[in-house]
């Protein structure tokens, strides 16, 4: 059975941000990695036991852009929780001060 996607409100700025970013180098780029991401989520549907890496939280890189999907799973409900998408460019400093 799938699990369904619940996507936090910083995890929605922080697709928001790349989009923006991507668009900022070339118009149109924010699709392809608003693309990307979408196909990890269908992903996480299907099969969500990626490797915890830290606490509760499971990881999953993006495919093409260098980005990591920052979630956790709710078996009882068949949920999964999007924490944060961050640029894996950045300071994962910023990880542990969202949480």
């Amino acid at each position: 059975m799938a699990y369904k996607i619940k996507i936090e409100a910083d995890a929605l700025q922080d697709i928001q941000q790349g989009i923006d970013y991507y668009n900022e180098l070339q118009p149109g780029l924010g699709r392809k990695f608003l693309a990307d991401v979408k196909a990890s989520f269908k992903s996480l549907k299907l099969n969500p036991f990626f490797q915890v890496r830290y606490d509760e939280v499971r990881c999953l890189p993006l495919k093409k852009d260098p980005f990591m999907i920052h979630f956790t799973i709710d078996q009882a409900n068949q949920l999964v929780v999007v924490r944060a998408v961050f640029n894996t460019y950045l300071d994962p400093d910023n990880w542990t001060k969202r949480k």
